[in-house]
Protein backbone atom coordinates (compact mmCIF):
# COMPACT_ATOMS: atom_id res chain seq x y z
CA UNK A 1 0.00 0.00 0.00
CA UNK A 2 1.36 3.24 -0.42
CA UNK A 3 2.73 5.58 2.03
CA UNK A 4 1.73 9.10 2.23
CA UNK A 5 3.85 11.70 3.69
CA UNK A 6 2.24 15.55 3.59
CA UNK A 7 4.75 18.12 4.41
CA UNK A 8 3.39 21.79 5.25
CA UNK A 9 5.95 24.43 5.16
CA UNK A 10 5.07 26.04 8.77
CA UNK A 11 4.23 29.78 9.54
CA UNK A 12 6.82 32.31 8.29
CA UNK A 13 8.92 29.29 6.46
CA UNK A 14 10.77 30.44 3.36
CA UNK A 15 9.53 29.54 -0.43
CA UNK A 16 6.97 27.45 -1.87
CA UNK A 17 5.85 24.09 -2.21
CA UNK A 18 8.09 24.29 -5.62
CA UNK A 19 11.06 24.70 -3.57
CA UNK A 20 9.98 22.71 -0.86
CA UNK A 21 9.46 19.82 -3.71
CA UNK A 22 13.49 20.71 -4.88
CA UNK A 23 14.58 19.53 -1.59
CA UNK A 24 12.04 16.65 -1.38
CA UNK A 25 13.60 15.40 -4.86
CA UNK A 26 17.33 15.90 -4.13
CA UNK A 27 17.05 14.08 -0.14
CA UNK A 28 14.73 11.09 -2.78
CA UNK A 29 17.85 10.83 -5.17
CA UNK A 30 20.74 10.74 -2.66
CA UNK A 31 18.87 7.43 -1.58
CA UNK A 32 19.00 6.25 -4.75
CA UNK A 33 15.13 6.50 -5.43
CA UNK A 34 13.44 6.85 -8.62
CA UNK A 35 11.09 9.81 -8.85
CA UNK A 36 7.63 11.24 -10.61
CA UNK A 37 7.07 14.48 -10.18
CA UNK A 38 3.49 15.39 -11.43
CA UNK A 39 1.92 18.80 -12.11
CA UNK A 40 -1.28 20.14 -13.13
CA UNK A 41 0.19 22.31 -16.32
CA UNK A 42 3.23 22.23 -18.74
CA UNK A 43 3.97 25.96 -17.14
CA UNK A 44 4.29 24.39 -13.99
CA UNK A 45 5.88 21.23 -15.76
CA UNK A 46 8.47 24.16 -17.05
CA UNK A 47 8.72 26.12 -13.87
CA UNK A 48 9.85 22.62 -11.68
CA UNK A 49 12.41 21.54 -14.65
CA UNK A 50 14.36 24.99 -14.25
CA UNK A 51 13.77 25.12 -10.58
CA UNK A 52 15.88 21.90 -10.37
CA UNK A 53 18.56 23.01 -12.18
CA UNK A 54 18.71 26.54 -10.22
CA UNK A 55 17.44 26.16 -6.26
CA UNK A 56 20.54 25.28 -4.49
CA UNK A 57 24.09 26.18 -5.85
CA UNK A 58 26.01 22.88 -6.19
CA UNK A 59 22.91 20.79 -6.52
CA UNK A 60 22.90 18.42 -9.36
CA UNK A 61 19.84 16.15 -9.79
CA UNK A 62 19.82 14.35 -13.44
CA UNK A 63 16.40 15.18 -14.63
CA UNK A 64 13.70 16.29 -17.32
CA UNK A 65 10.30 16.21 -19.11
CA UNK A 66 8.83 12.66 -19.32
CA UNK A 67 8.78 13.20 -23.27
CA UNK A 68 11.43 14.87 -23.93
CA UNK A 69 14.50 12.65 -22.18
CA UNK A 70 15.57 9.07 -22.09
CA UNK A 71 13.92 7.27 -19.06
CA UNK A 72 16.58 4.79 -18.68
CA UNK A 73 19.13 7.61 -17.72
CA UNK A 74 16.95 10.03 -15.42
CA UNK A 75 16.36 9.16 -12.56
CA UNK A 76 13.97 12.14 -11.92
CA UNK A 77 10.42 13.13 -14.18
CA UNK A 78 8.63 15.40 -14.74
CA UNK A 79 4.94 15.76 -16.85
CA UNK A 80 1.55 17.37 -16.28
CA UNK A 81 0.16 14.26 -18.92
CA UNK A 82 -0.90 12.26 -16.44
CA UNK A 83 0.78 8.54 -17.37
CA UNK A 84 3.88 8.02 -15.30
CA UNK A 85 4.68 4.97 -17.79
CA UNK A 86 6.44 2.67 -15.81
CA UNK A 87 7.31 4.47 -13.01
CA UNK A 88 6.53 3.10 -9.20
CA UNK A 89 9.17 4.44 -6.85
CA UNK A 90 8.28 7.57 -5.61
CA UNK A 91 5.51 10.47 -6.79
CA UNK A 92 5.71 13.88 -5.83
CA UNK A 93 2.07 15.47 -6.45
CA UNK A 94 1.96 18.89 -7.11
CA UNK A 95 -1.02 19.34 -8.82
CA UNK A 96 -4.52 19.94 -6.62
CA UNK A 97 -6.05 16.81 -7.74
CA UNK A 98 -5.37 13.02 -6.12
CA UNK A 99 -3.30 11.69 -9.40
CA UNK A 100 -5.75 8.81 -10.44
CA UNK A 101 -2.41 6.57 -10.44
CA UNK A 102 -0.89 7.66 -7.02
CA UNK A 103 -1.72 3.97 -5.82
CA UNK A 104 1.15 2.02 -7.66
CA UNK A 105 3.77 4.70 -6.20
CA UNK A 106 5.23 2.89 -3.30
CA UNK A 107 5.63 6.31 -1.81
CA UNK A 108 3.94 9.63 -2.46
CA UNK A 109 4.95 13.17 -1.58
CA UNK A 110 2.33 15.79 -1.06
CA UNK A 111 4.39 18.94 -0.36
CA UNK A 112 1.89 21.86 0.90
CA UNK A 113 2.83 25.79 1.50
CA UNK A 114 0.75 28.26 3.31
CA UNK A 115 -1.31 29.90 0.77
CA UNK A 116 -5.13 28.79 1.37
CA UNK A 117 -5.73 27.31 -1.77
CA UNK A 118 -2.95 24.77 -1.68
CA UNK A 119 -4.03 24.02 2.12
CA UNK A 120 -7.83 23.37 1.07
CA UNK A 121 -6.69 21.41 -1.64
CA UNK A 122 -4.47 19.46 0.70
CA UNK A 123 -7.21 19.17 3.10
CA UNK A 124 -9.35 17.53 0.55
CA UNK A 125 -6.32 14.60 -0.51
CA UNK A 126 -5.56 14.21 2.91
CA UNK A 127 -9.39 13.25 3.39
CA UNK A 128 -9.18 11.17 0.23
CA UNK A 129 -6.60 8.85 1.54
CA UNK A 130 -7.75 8.66 5.04
CA UNK A 131 -10.88 7.66 4.10
CA UNK A 132 -9.57 4.49 1.68
CA UNK A 133 -7.01 3.63 4.26
CA UNK A 134 -3.74 4.47 3.44
CA UNK A 135 -1.04 5.16 5.76
CA UNK A 136 -0.42 9.20 6.11
CA UNK A 137 2.20 10.86 7.65
CA UNK A 138 2.19 14.87 8.72
CA UNK A 139 5.96 16.61 8.51
CA UNK A 140 5.93 19.98 9.72
CA UNK A 141 8.63 21.54 7.67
Amino acid sequence: MTRIDFYVLREGAEGDRYSLSCRLVEKACQQGHRVFIHVASEEVALHMDRLLWTFRQGSFIPHGLLHRVDRALTPVLISHQGDPGEEQDVLVNLSDQVPAFFSRFERMLEPLDRTPDALAAGRERFRFYRERGYPIEHHDI
